[in-house]
């Protein structure tokens, strides 16, 4: 009989959840105790493990070989009855969401810290998915936090490490450790989703090129078995397809800042007619046609203005659903379409209770994350095929399909001007600035523009009724354009601030300006009122997209 060892801790006080769970630098987490006492604090959390099915995974960052195998023996010692576990650790987010939908665990725990950096000076994380798919509720997640800190022991399994290179089973004293094929769920429901015949006759076409930069994170054994072995797309088609745990060195984050050779391709005067990539974990996508990169947040209103060309989405959509700070170009959309809009916090998991209810078919966040009630996270690959069959269908260019959409809804022109690394102290005077102006600014005018509506934004869930106050300061014009001021739970590093600004043109002589000149009047509006210079001693954003 294997034993189970009690271990005496004491909390650490900074194991606090953000919007996609606990993010650390590695160093932090390798500290004794520190993974162990997060774990038990989320296990004692729980109602029961008893003889339940767990998910477990990661996107093959450094150190998640070594957390993977301590949380199997953790949860042998809670009693989990099975755990089912990406072959060599690795599932990507969306895939671990479909893992536990289609196997009906009680829940899953993802290894990832997104879109950061990895390797050994880098970044790691940790996060607690339910058993619909989708990221842990608040009070779940704030439930963990208080236990974390009062936790005073943790239990594990004293035994060797479970090999996770193999498929099948393994005992781990009275639990199960089940291997599983970390594509084979998800690539069968990508393929019940889109039209695959109609998708690999494009890319089998001779008149069709694309490139996919899996930026050595997850995606890459999904998109090397999904394009080009099930699509048929020509070798080579998928970039720096190999997982490393250091990313190859790179950051793992698709934009324009970090995709480099990615976006050369597609601005060659030959390049490719479609391009993409995909982030750490597998959650976030950005989406590139020859000579044009397409906004999460215009990509999100031409998916819901086209779903109708999707097998999986053609019976037509219920509703659809955005952030509060991505753009309103999708609320135009559905306008038309007459179906509603829901605007919510930043942080997928305020999408679970609109998905589960039916109420909404797809969301979309502007920090490069769309998906639908196939899954309960973002998904980068859904929204590559979602893409690669409007264009099978439709038959027109990236670049074309975006400008008629501009032409028929108008354009929402939106960026978002992130100040990373900023002092917290700094981060959060600027933000404590902004809400004590807010009963000030109403009906002023800045610019040649009046405000309109200056508020903290407070959600109220319309399933749940849970309310989510302090998610960010808005500042609403009259004309319609927007500024959005919040910090960024999701670094690891001092605090991130950031700015979002949006204007809406419908003029057709001016909807093919550069954003950030069409914004300019904004940013400087933005930058005024939040003092940034100033509280910060910052000259310039650290990154636009």
């Amino acid at each position: 009989m294997t034993a189970i060892r009690t271990v005496s801790t004491t909390p650490f006080p900074d194991q606090q959840p953000g919007t996609s769970g606990l993010r650390k630098k590695v160093s932090v987490f390798q500290q004794p105790h520190y993974l162990e006492n997060f774990v038990q604090a989320l296990f004692d959390t729980l109602e029961d493990c008893q003889g339940q099915t767990l998910v477990l995974g990661g996107d093959g960052r450094y150190y998640n070989d070594v957390a993977i195998q301590t949380i199997l023996k953790m949860a042998a010692a809670a009693g989990f009855g099975r755990v089912l576990v990406g072959q060599n650790g690795l599932l990507s987010t969306p895939a671990a969401s479909a893992v536990i939908r289609r196997h009906k665990a009680s829940g899953g725990i993802i290894l990832s810290a997104s879109h950061n950096p990895g390797g050994p000076n880098g970044d790691f994380g940790i996060k607690y998915n339910i058993n619909n798919g989708s990221p842990a509720p608040e009070k779940v997640t704030d439930a963990v936090f208080e236990r974390s800190k009062s936790i005073d022991k943790y239990h594990i399994l004293a035994r060797e490490a479970v090999a996770l290179d193999r498929l099948g089973e393994t005992r781990f004293g009275a639990m199960t450790v089940e291997v599983v094929d970390a594509v084979e769920d998800y690539a069968q429901l990508m393929g019940e989703l889109f039209d695959f015949n109609r998708i690999r006759a494009l890319l089998t076409s001779g008149q069709f090129t694309m490139h996919f930069d899996a930026m050595h994170a997850v995606t890459g054994p999904y998109a090397c078995t999904i394009f080009e072995e099930q699509l048929e797309a020509a070798a080579g088609t998928v970039m720096n397809g190999q997982p490393l745990p250091d990313f190859g060195g790179g950051h793992p984050d698709p934009n324009l800042a970090h995709a480099k050779d990615l976006v050369a391709l597609l601005n060659q005067d030959n390049g490719a007619d479609f391009g993409a990539a995909a982030d750490g974990d597998g959650d976030r996508n950005m989406i590139l046609g020859r000579g044009i990169f397409v906004s999460p947040s215009d990509s999100i209103a031409i998916l819901t203005a086209n779903a109708h060309l999707v097998p999986g989405y053609r019976a037509g959509l219920t509703g659809v659903a955005r952030s509060m700070p991505t753009s309103q170009a999708v609320d135009r959309v559905a306008a038309q379409l007459g179906i509603p809009c829901y605007e919510t916090p930043t942080g997928w998991k305020f999408f679970g209770n609109l998905l589960d209810a039916n109420i909404v078919t797809l969301c979309g966040e502007e920090s490069f994350g769309t998906g639908s009630n196939h899954v309960r996270e973002k998904d980068g690959l859904w929204a590559v095929l979602f893409w690669l069959n409007i264009l099978a269908v439709r038959g027109q260019s990236v670049a074309e399909i975006v400008h008629e959409h501009w032409a028929k809804y108008g354009r929402n022109y939106y960026s978002r001007h992130d100040y990373e690394a900023l002092d917290i102290d700094a981060a959060n005077g600027i933000i404590e600035h902004l809400r004590a102006s807010l009963t000030q600014l109403s009906n002023r005018s800045f610019g040649g523009r009046q405000i309109s509506i200056a508020d903290d934004f407070a959600y109220t869930d319309p399933v749940d009724h849970s309310v989510s106050q302090h998610q960010g300061i808005r500042i609403g014009f009259s004309d319609s354009a927007r500024i959005i001021f919040r910090l960024s739970g999701t670094g690891t590093e001092g605090a991130t601030l950031r700015i979002y600004l949006e204007q809406y043109e419908s003029d057709l002589a001016k909807l093919h300006l550069d954003t950030q000149d069409a914004l300019a009047d904004l940013i400087a509006i933005a930058t005024q009122l939040a003092e940034v210079k100033q509280r910060s001693g910052r000259e310039a954003p650290t990154i636009i997209t």
